[in-house]
């Protein structure tokens, strides 16, 4: 029995396609949300435009204008709790959240980051895998916690790298992926199916050991 759409938030500092991603899939019906509102820390993002085309109300919270991180993130709470958001998404919001913003979301805040974590968290994750020779590389999606990039994940999709690929190369390699995982991990999340406690997350009430590995037959979930 269907209920009703989960209302949810994207935070993003950009040009937003992971964002669009989302935004493509509640739109077609595979995500069961609503897009309550978005809400960028940079005023020139682009992602408030992709918004705005599709009529999701937009709020820019620059946070070089707030006194402490602790301002900022009451300032962004406040917005959501106008638009009583139950989920959080963080699709390229270039700011480390406190536990003033994490504790009052807990375990629903869902982010996207292009490595393979535990690998490389933190900032310039495709630099590091090509400095380190790595063989294989990705994104993943996982709960956010007070620590960076810290929070148990969910979902992984991994990308070849090969010898002749730059930073550009497999930024865009691994984006394709990126698309992918966050709308499953939002579609899961507003299903029900995903929960975190005690500092692990679970998947239809199983304790995931290791993550779910992005396969073939997830993309038939977003057809």
């Amino acid at each position: 029995m269907q209920t009703d759409p989960v209302k949810i938030a994207v935070l993003f500092s950009g040009n937003g396609t992971n964002m669009q991603s989302v935004i493509r899939q509640v739109k077609q019906g595979h995500i069961n949300a609503r897009i309550a509102c978005v809400i960028s820390n940079q005023p020139g993002a682009y992602g408030l435009t992709r918004a705005q085309r599709v009529g999701i109300p937009t709020h820019v919270v620059a946070h070089n204008r707030y006194p402490s991180r602790e301002a900022f993130e009451k300032a962004l709470i406040q917005i959501l709790e106008t638009y009583q958001v139950r989920a959080v998404i963080l699709a390229g919001f270039m700011r480390v959240l406190s536990e003033v913003f994490v504790n009052h979301y807990r375990y629903r805040i869902l982010n996207i980051h292009p490595s393979l974590l535990p690998k490389f968290p933190g900032l310039h994750t495709h630099r590091r895998a090509l400095d380190a020779k790595e063989l294989r590389h990705g994104c993943s999606v996982h709960f956010v916690t007070t620590g960076l990039d810290e929070g148990p994940v969910i979902i992984q999709a991994e990308v070849p790298v090969f010898d002749t690929d730059n930073i550009g190369s497999l930024v865009k390699r691994v984006l394709v992926k990126e698309h992918v995982i966050l709308p499953l991990a939002v579609k899961w999340l507003c299903q029900g199916k995903l929960s975190c406690m005690d500092g692990m997350a679970y998947f239809d009430d199983s304790a995931l050991e290791k993550p779910i590995r992005l396969i073939e037959r997830h993309y038939k979930e977003l057809l």
